[in-house]
């Protein structure tokens, strides 16, 4: 998951030019206007990171994820039994979604077989763990960082942060930008990880 600095000072047109670009795909532009509207918690791109920590670990448990409490710099965001808790929230809800999205094949490696997460203490470990392809991570990722945020939304959290930090934003004047939020929204309705008014559900899926 890369992160990056948005201008603040473009939000407004960014926002809007991916919305109107979304007009004729309801459900996913209601859920892109949820996100939206989290500026107002998020005045120029700042916010507590880790305001709603404790509303996510909630969440964690009525997930049935499995928590620990330490931070991932002392070994994995997931360790293959457990999610590392000492972490910002958009953080921590981003490792809950990558469990709900992992199948059952990786679920006890080391950041699911992904290879090390930018907080893994651990990186060599996480690493030679790694069994997908480049285009399995980047997939995994997309979902993962999308649900995470629109958990962060439905915990009342200010999402606009991680989704301009996660790169959702990057290039908001070119079509493919919103081709690619809608696309990434779709095979989570597909997976049964958001319900038809795209809102983030209780489940688990093994992403095929």
């Amino acid at each position: 998951m890369m992160l990056s600095v948005f201008d603040s000072g473009k939000l407004e047109v960014a926002l809007d030019a991916i919305a109107h670009a979304l007009i004729g795909h309801s459900q996913a532009r209601a859920a892109f206007l949820r996100i939206a509207r989290t500026k107002i918690y998020a005045p120029d791109l700042q916010a507590d990171l880790y305001a709603g920590h404790d509303k996510a670990t909630q969440l964690g448990r009525e997930l049935g994820i499995p928590l620990l409490d330490q931070s991932p710099s002392a070994g994995f965001s997931w360790d293959g039994r457990a999610v590392a808790l000492q972490t910002e929230t958009a953080v921590l809800l981003h490792e809950f979604s990558h469990w709900q999205i992992a199948p059952a094949s990786r679920r006890n490696l080391p950041d699911f077989g992904l290879g090390a997460g930018p907080e893994t203490g651990f990186t060599m470990v996480a690493d030679a763990a790694c069994c997908v392809d480049d285009g399995t991570k980047e997939r995994e990722e997309d979902l993962a960082s999308l649900l995470g945020i629109l958990w962060e939304v439905y915990l009342g959290g200010p999402a606009l942060i991680a989704f301009c930090e996660q790169n959702w934003l990057e290039l908001y004047d070119r079509p493919d930008t919103a081709k690619h939020f809608l696309s990434v929204f779709e095979d989570l309705a597909t997976c049964g990880l958001v319900d038809a008014n795209g809102l983030p559900q209780l489940s688990r899926t093994d992403v095929k």
